[in-house]
């Protein structure tokens, strides 16, 4: 299979320009012919160049000498009863939208039954996460937690019962990376920081015990005290991640009103992807339907 680049220099895509571009469920295969195999394959079998052509009542295409090449084998479309424009149209508002695409709403436009909308869902989250990737981040990094879900008799922050507790780490400029992590404690958060920021790195903080050894560990450590509402000490403030959890959970509130601890890494996924390119949204959609 001939390696893939992703996308460098494309239009930002509007609806008009996706419905002329994938117009049928045929041009969307034929996309993915293109991406996985090239515009002119070469049959395996018989050695041939550029004599597939597509099968009449299947999503596959066939050599002069009866070899098949599934372009959906080995992709989240594998044995799907939903048409691939729908798949398609799914992947673009996920990717035109900042503040992300209910069930109900994928429901709603692509005619779909609810649990079929949840699937798709999920399965392009997950697609999101695995492109976005977790590159190692360096430089100056913002380490923060945070609580999503419930709240037991308004408690809020850390040790607020029923929230689900989640690590972010973002670099300044650059890429926010976050886990799902059982607490709030140094044994769960620090590993996360050795595995995935450069030593050398500086990183800052708020006042947390829980980040008191970074030091100690090969990191410049500076931290604000939020308890004495101090914000930024010089260089050291939690801003910019602080920032993503307010447009994180204005989203869940705004689009899912609530997501459960099970799927919740899902959703940051889906964020992550689309925050670490808001340098260049018009990419995307691309590097999603390149990646398969």
């Amino acid at each position: 299979m001939p390696k893939r680049t992703y996308t460098k220099q494309v239009k930002s895509l509007s609806l008009q320009d996706f419905l002329r571009r994938f117009p049928t469920d045929e041009a969307c295969l034929k996309h993915l012919m293109d991406l996985r195999f090239g515009t002119e394959p070469a049959c395996p079998k018989c050695g041939e160049i550029g004599k597939f052509r597509k099968l009449a009542k299947h999503p596959a295409y066939t050599c002069n000498c009866g070899h098949h090449i599934h372009p959906m084998e080995g992709t989240f479309f594998k044995d799907t009863h939903v048409p691939l424009g729908k798949w398609f149209y799914a992947i673009y508002l996920f990717t035109t939208t900042r503040h992300g695409v209910s069930a109900k709403e994928l429901e709603r436009q692509l005619g779909v039954s609810y649990p079929t909308a949840f699937r798709m869902a999920q399965l392009i989250r997950v697609h999101m996460a695995k492109v976005d990737g977790d590159p190692p981040l360096s430089g100056h990094v913002e380490a923060d937690e945070t609580y999503v879900g419930g709240r037991a008799h308004g408690k809020t922050g850390r040790g607020a019962a029923h929230k689900t507790v989640v690590f972010g780490m973002l670099e300044r400029g650059g890429d926010v990376m976050t886990r799902v992590v059982p607490n709030a404690s140094e044994r769960a958060l620090e590993p996360h920081i050795v595995l995935n920021v450069e030593k050398g790195s500086t990183i800052s903080t708020d006042e947390w015990g829980a980040y008191h050894r970074l030091s100690r560990i090969g990191f410049t450590h500076g931290t604000c005290n939020h308890g004495q509402e101090r914000y930024a000490s010089g260089i050291h403030h939690t801003n910019s991640i602080e920032g993503f959890w307010s447009m994180l959970k204005r989203s869940i509130r705004g689009t899912h009103v609530h997501v459960s601890a099970k799927h919740l890494a899902k959703y940051l996924g889906e964020f992550e992807y689309r925050y670490n390119l808001r340098h260049d949204p018009k990419l995307m959609f691309w590097r999603l339907v390149e990646s398969f």
